[in-house]
Parts: C-alpha cells; sequence; structure tokens
C-alpha cells in the first residue's frame, strides 16, 4: 500500500539533450538530481510535469529552436485537459541569453546554465511558493559536482559504456567560440571525486567510460598526494580499476596534446586508439584568426608522432569551412591538409556567428553559397577516408563491446576500439563482454561480422589489437 502511494505521488520529467556528449552526461545528472525531488524520467513530453530543454549554443540559430520549442510546449499545455507541465531552459543557450529567454518566452518557467542544475531542488521550490521567471546563470563548477547526489540506478537494460565528466570550461578563447562564456573557465575535478563517480559506474555494470572536458586534455587536478597531477597520469590510475575495460577521452586541444600524453597512448593497454583532435583549417591564416594558437605543420607533426606511438590509431577532427575572410586557397589547404593526415571519422561545420564572439562582428564574411559549396567538397572528401578506413577493417578480427540488442532477432550491436557500431548475432548473454568478431561486411555507417563461440572466448580487460 505504501509503496502505491509513492507512485502515484512520483511526478515525470522529461529531459530533451541538444549538442554534446557533455551535454548528455549534464542530461543524465539532472535526472539523478530530480530523482531525489520524487521525479521519474519519462521519454514521452504529453505525460510530463516538467519539462527540461538542455540545449546547445554551438550551432547557428540555437536560440531560435529553443523560442520555437517552448511555442509547442505551451501550446501543448493549453490544450492539454490536465496536466500543465513547467518548462525549464537549461544549458548554455540559458547561460548565455537567460534574461532574453524569460523576457520572449514568458511560458518558460526557470532558466537555468550547466554550471547550475545541482541547485534544481531548489530552484523547483521557489517555482512552489509562487515565484517566476526564476534565472540562475552562476559559475560554480566545483561547487556542482560536489553536491550532485550519486547517479541513479538506470532503468531497463544498464549501459555498458558511459560518460564521466572530469573537466569543464576553456580558457583558449577560439575567436569563434561560445564555451569559455557558457561553460566559464577551465575547471578540473579531483581524482578522489573522479573515482568515486567511476566505482558507482563500474558497480553499475558499465566497462567502458569515456571521461569528458570541452578541453579534456587541459584537465589538471589534485591527486591523492596532493598534487596536481596531469591527463596522463590519471588515465594511468583510472586504468587500474580491475573492472573497467576501456577508457575514452574527449575533446581535445592540439596545444594540450603532450608528450606523457602521447605515451599514453603506447603503453596504457585500456585506452582506445581513437583519438578526436579538432583543427578546424588547415590554412595558417585561418588558424590565427581563429586563435588557433597552433599551424597546420604542427598539427600535422603532432599527428605523426601520436601515429608513431601507436600506430593503428584512428583519426577523428573538427574542421569550420568559410570562417571569416576564408579564401578558396586557403580552403583547398584545409583540403591538402586532411589528405595528407587521413581521418577515420570526422565533424565538419559551415561557419555560423556567434553572438558575442569575435569572429561574429567581422566585416569579410563569407557568403552562405561558398560556404555550402565548400563544405560539401570537404565532405565527400571525409566520408571517403571514413569508408576507406571502414573498408580496412574487413578481414581482421576485432575486440568488440558487445552494447545492446539489435532490431534483428539474435542481433547484438557493439563497438569497435575504433568506435564504429559492430552489428553481429550471438547469446544475449554476452552483453557487457568484449569478444572478437571477425569483421566481414562495411555498411554506410556500420561494420558486422560473426562471432563463433566453437573457437573464441571473451576477451577480458585491455586488449591490444
Amino acid at each position: 500500500m505504501k509503496q502505491q502511494v509513492k507512485q502515484e505521488l512520483t511526478r515525470k520529467v522529461f529531459i530533451k539533450t541538444y549538442g554534446c556528449q557533455m551535454n548528455v552526461y549534464d542530461s543524465e545528472r539532472m535526472g539523478d538530481v530530480l530523482a531525489g525531488e520524487g521525479y521519474a524520467t519519462t521519454q514521452d513530453q504529453a505525460e510530463a510535469d516538467l519539462v527540461i530543454l538542455n540545449t546547445c549554443h554551438i550551432r547557428e540559430r540555437a536560440a531560435e529552436k529553443v523560442f520555437s520549442e517552448v511555442g509547442k510546449i505551451v501550446k501543448a499545455n493549453r490544450l492539454s485537459q490536465g496536466k500543465q507541465a513547467r518548462i525549464a531552459v537549461a544549458g548554455c543557450v540559458a547561460q548565455a541569453e537567460g534574461a532574453e529567454i524569460i523576457k520572449r518566452a514568458p511560458g518558460v518557467d526557470m532558466v537555468f546554465g550547466p554550471q547550475s542544475y545541482h541547485r534544481l531542488p531548489e530552484l523547483l521550490a521557489r517555482a512552489d511558493r509562487g515565484e517566476k521567471a526564476i534565472i540562475d546563470t552562476e559559475f560554480p563548477a566545483a561547487e556542482k559536482f560536489a553536491k550532485l547526489p550519486d547517479a541513479a540506478k538506470p532503468q531497463g537494460l544498464a549501459p555498458v559504456s558511459a560518460f564521466l565528466t572530469v573537466q569543464e570550461g576553456c580558457d583558449k578563447f577560439c575567436s569563434f567560440c561560445v564555451v569559455p562564456y557558457t561553460r566559464g573557465a577551465e575547471y578540473s575535478r579531483a581524482i578522489t571525486d573522479i573515482e568515486r563517480e567511476l566505482e558507482k559506474l563500474i558497480q553499475r555494470g558499465v566497462r567502458e567510460v569515456t571521461l569528458l572536458g570541452q578541453n579534456v586534455n587541459a584537465w589538471a587536478g589534485q591527486g591523492p598526494d596532493g598534487r596536481i597531477w596531469s591527463f596522463a597520469e590519471l588515465l594511468e590510475r583510472l586504468s587500474t580499476h580491475a573492472d573497467l575495460a576501456r577508457l575514452r577521452y574527449t575533446t581535445s586541444h592540439p596545444r594540450d596534446m603532450n608528450e606523457a600524453l602521447i605515451r599514453a597512448h603506447a603503453e596504457n593497454d585500456k585506452l582506445m586508439p581513437y583519438l578526436h583532435l579538432p583543427v578546424q583549417s588547415g590554412s595558417d591564416r585561418v588558424l590565427a584568426a581563429m586563435n588557433r594558437q597552433h599551424t597546420a605543420q604542427s598539427y600535422i607533426d603532432l599527428i605523426a608522432s601520436i601515429r608513431q606511438a601507436r600506430p593503428d590509431i584512428a583519426i577523428s577532427g573538427d574542421f569550420i569551412v568559410g570562417y571569416p575572410g576564408e579564401t578558396e586557397a586557403e580552403f583547398e589547404q584545409t583540403l591538402k591538409l586532411v589528405e595528407e593526415v587521413r581521418y577515420a571519422a570526422a565533424y565538419s561545420f559551415a561557419y555560423s556567428p556567434r553572438p558575442g564572439t569575435p569572429a561574429a562582428t567581422k566585416t569579410d564574411q563569407v557568403s552562405e553559397a561558398v560556404k555550402k559549396a565548400r563544405l560539401h567538397k570537404l565532405q565527400a572528401l571525409l566520408s571517403q577516408q571514413m569508408q576507406e578506413f571502414n573498408r580496412n577493417c574487413v578481414g581482421r578480427v576485432l575486440p568488440v563491446l558487445l552494447e545492446k540488442p539489435g532490431r534483428n532477432a539474435g542481433q547484438l550491436i557493439g563497438r569497435s576500439p575504433y568506435l564504429q557500431s559492430v552489428h553481429l548475432q550471438a547469446d544475449p548473454a554476452l552483453l557487457g563482454q568484449i569478444v572478437p568478431v571477425h569483421i566481414e561486411a562495411v555498411g554506410p555507417n556500420s561494420l558486422s561480422g560473426h562471432y563463433e563461440a566453437s573457437d573464441s572466448t571473451p576477451i577480458h580487460g585491455g586488449h591490444r589489437i
């Protein structure tokens, strides 16, 4: 009877996540905070008592998309015969444009930034007291992590891969980027805090962890001995956790890719041979205008050093085409860099002005038509390289972490060390295991292969391929 009353009193929250992996992590942690306040997460917005839009400010027209989404929710509330959902806007758009959101969208009950969501119980209490237009966009990163509760027990099938934020903010101030203004200065969590969260994930069955940060390889946190440790030391420390099989990290800056971290890729068997290292452009003039603080050649030399340390490593990158003033010759230099580096995966975008950034005020903006044409050409080259990398995996036996059931009967889906999705037929009892898979075919976005239990056994722990 008591359990029935508890279920009837449980409220529901729908969280819509935009943008990067850090927002995915933040949304999960919001759910953990709200679980302590009697909220259960739901995938059905119509049944929610609270709707949170966890926003990203990186892409073009981010704020307009938020206002459009808020309008839909307000309309749904108006047409509803019963439940009226509270509306909250969180994340980087909230941080950058909090007051403007309240002004333009009076249906929004609260706005809070990415460093404030640990105070959700307090914000909800203020709303319960009838307070309107609540805004909380302070930057207490250390306080946030100290006050977040333990992760709630997952509903349904427990994931075997998880994100873990170890660093937030950025001090690089690239001229096109809003992160320093929305996430604040660089902050590194202490190792004891990171390990405590890691142990909770491992207890839930997580085998692979991706360490997150806006500039994750700039991490420099307090170690158990009281001194400041390097990111390579953090990776080595976390790899000593016996039940953790794999480590990844994203996103990195070339400036912080030091010799110790390169050596870690050669020596740490649990560190996967996959590195996301944005370059943005192949033109030194454009890179200087972007305030990237590296050259095209220094980036190419860095990739060569990394590949010397770990020859089988897969490289992923970020590119922006059509940055203000970019000439056709400078764009061709980006294509030349791509040809030389050869990427296994990449993210590429046409430049779009972000309000408040230096690049947004430049008068030599590139036309949309030119940006579109350049992006199409770059993406065709990157897609060709990705398919070539995937084809080169055919015939190889890769250790695959089996993560979830597939759409077809008896099908499982896992991840290769190179972050590729791999489909195969296998016993569901193998979920959570790392098994050898003979790669047989390449699809548009995945690999497929076979695992034969008769002559194969699960792989435990790290595995160098």
